[in-house]
């Protein structure tokens, strides 16, 4: 008989007999006191688990007078979805070893594995009376449910009726999820606001699926004060748990309930709470949460009854069932969104686990959304705060650069006249000294005055120079136009330069390629003829003894074209960009063979932007360059570099 304490029987029963047996152990425990722990394998749902443990249902019940082991597993290779072979065992060592073996599967948590080994310390033989009473009910239980001809055959009164009635329901339930689906895809996609997305899903997901509360718990990065962002429902970045983040800063981590949706007012709020004492942190479920595990917890009472903090905080929020789907992209656990029952237990179907899976998904995308939208707008805010910064910079320096150049030329422009009027009387004296009889200076005094002379001049022509460039930067330069030759202005230029020519053996030559009929021009005469002196005293300079220098010219649609062509050594290409740069002479293995200062080319080039023309240079090393000018005609008037 079944009243011997060590007792065991085994043997396939449907399993809606197995759950009515572990109703029946909780009858018992309620009979034999408060000090009784009745476990099934629902406390297994938030951890990793082996998997013949997976293929397990059980109902344990430990007291000091009472203690008993339901079993069921199974058939291999099948889902437990009708028969199970069931065990039945009073045997205290047996008992002991399946807590010892569930012990085992809580090594992570120790307050669980502390409680657990104290239940197993106090299982002992059963006391007869309390074996007796449940042989008794057992049999007043199961006795027609163990014998099958006692089993009245059901059989619906009406064959008219439709069996597939069933399918058809569970087919508009499938229709109406999906188009649920599509509402909060849809809304995702059309709304950047966070907070309205999430508001909006969870209501809308709250009514379809009947339940009493349905929540988003976000987490908050260890060690960071986002509190007064959370309560308020902003948006911040997620917690990132991928492998580069350490796993204690993530376990430890907070979190807070932002968004809630509750059925009735008589349901309490959770919105805005944040755990702190009783919802341990237990890796494997957190791991199995970034993985995409879906917690389904049918009866608290049954899953938590190990965890009394949390347990009691449930039943104080009225929590009886509840499903946690996690919020996830990319390796970053957000949050979890978590359904809850709080009337009475309820036992989660697949469709309602798939639905809450698809929205936590749509609220990845959404999050994600809005984070990619976040960076980008501090991204561009932070761009265009450079731009004005580095506006505001380049403004200062370019003030900073006028004044410094204003200054420079009021200083060059002063230093000049103060030199000109000492060298027009050592110019002027030298040449008058230069011109007395020859018996009056000896050979080496007219030597040292030409040497006097020469220098002079070439210093005239320098301080000439910087007083042109300095007044045209200055905006002080105006053009004299009136009408003149060309030609005689070609011809002048290259007989002043024909003595300086000979001495070197070059030969300059004049190329006139113009109508006698169009000879007259209108610009600012000296200044041309300034730039063609320029132009051929630069090509006479660098060309080599027994090389030519040509100037041409002719007229195009009222536009003077000249060019200037020597056999000179040339210029590489890559140095031409520096030929118009002031004080700039050019890192040729000759430098040091031509005197210069390298304002000639800089006040040619100005001269000629004066009269809004353009200066272009070819050129090949070791053969020679062309400098070719255009310049139009001008009106007749002054005109300024204003």
């Amino acid at each position: 008989m079944l009243s011997s304490p060590d007792l065991s029987f085994s043997r396939t029963l449907p399993l809606s007999v197995f759950n009515q047996l572990g109703e029946l152990l909780q009858q018992m425990a309620q009979a034999v006191g408060s000090t009784t722990l009745v476990l099934t394998e629902a406390v297994l749902a938030r951890i990793r688990i082996p998997v013949l443990w997976q293929r397990q249902r059980f109902t344990l019940m430990v007291s000091e007078r009472f203690s008993a082991l339901l079993v069921g597993n199974g058939e291999d290779g099948e889902q437990i979805d009708s028969t199970l072979n069931a065990s039945l065992t009073f045997n205290s060592e047996a008992i002991a070893s399946f807590v010892s073996n569930l012990r085992d599967l809580f090594e992570d948590n120790s307050y669980i594995s502390k409680n657990l080994e104290c239940y197993r310390q106090i299982i002992a033989p059963n006391d007869a009376t309390l074996q007796t009473k449940f042989t008794l009910l057992l049999l007043e239980y199961l006795l027609p449910q163990l014998n099958p001809d006692l089993t009245a055959i059901s059989i619906s009164p009406n064959p008219d009726i439709y069996s597939c009635q069933p399918v058809e329901n569970a087919l508009k339930k499938q229709i109406a999820q999906e188009r649920l689906l599509n509402q909060v895809t849809t809304q995702t996609r059309k709304s950047m606001d966070l907070p309205v997305i999430m508001a909006t899903a969870i209501t809308q997901v709250r009514e379809f699926l009947e339940l009493d509360r349905l929540v988003i718990y976000k987490f908050e990065p260890a060690k960071v004060k986002t509190q007064d962002k959370i309560l308020n429902g902003q948006y911040s970045p997620p917690v990132s748990v991928n492998s580069q983040t350490p796993k204690q800063d993530w376990q430890k981590s907070g979190g807070c309930i932002v968004h809630e949706a509750l059925s009735t007012e008589t349901i309490p709020s959770m919105l805005n709470y944040q755990e702190k004492n009783c919802l341990t942190r237990n890796s494997q479920c957190w791991d199995k949460y970034r993985q995409g595990f879906i917690l389904a917890v049918e009866d608290v009472e049954k899953t938590y009854v190990l965890e009394e903090c949390l347990l009691n905080f449930l039943r104080e929020k009225q929590v009886r069932a509840k499903l946690a789907a996690p919020i996830i992209f990319e390796d970053k656990l957000w949050g979890l969104l978590i359904a809850h029952q709080c009337q009475a237990p309820h036992e989660w179907s697949e469709s309602e686990k798939n639905l809450l899976t698809s929205i936590g998904e749509q609220l990845a995308i959404a999050i994600h959304q809005t984070e990619l939208m976040h960076s980008l707008t501090q991204e561009k805010q932070t761009l265009e705060q450079r731009v004005i910064e580095r506006t505001t910079a380049l403004g200062d320096a370019l003030l900073a650069a006028e004044a410094a150049s204003r200054l420079r030329n009021e200083f060059l422009a002063t230093i000049s006249h103060e030199l000109l009027t000492p060298l027009t009387y050592v110019i002027g004296m030298s040449s008058t000294l230069l011109r007395w009889p020859l018996g009056e200076l000896s050979p080496r005094q007219r030597d040292y005055l030409q040497t006097i002379h020469d220098s002079g001049e070439h210093l005239l022509q320098l301080i000439n120079n910087i007083l042109d460039i300095s007044q045209i930067e200055a905006g002080k330069t105006v053009l004299n136009i009136s009408e003149f030759s060309l030609v005689k202005i070609a011809e002048n230029t290259i007989q002043s330069l024909v003595d300086k020519a000979g001495s070197q053996q070059i030969t300059v030559k004049l190329d006139l390629q113009i109508d006698p009929k169009r000879d007259r021009f209108t610009a600012d005469a000296r200044r041309v003829e300034r730039i063609l002196w320029n132009l051929l005293t630069n090509a006479i300079k660098f060309t080599p003894e027994g090389g030519s220098v040509t100037l041409r010219f002719w007229i195009e649609d009222d536009t003077a074209i000249f060019q200037i062509e020597d056999t000179g050594i040339g210029i590489p290409e890559e140095q031409i960009p520096l030929l118009f740069e002031k004080f700039q002479q050019l890192d040729t293995p000759y430098r040091r063979r031509y005197e210069g200062t390298g304002l000639g080319l800089a006040l040619t080039q100005q001269l000629v932007g004066l009269h809004r023309g353009r200066i272009e240079v070819e050129s090949t090393v070791g053969i020679g360059s062309i400098f070719t000018v255009w310049i139009p005609a001008q009106p007749m008037r002054l005109i300024t570099n204003d």
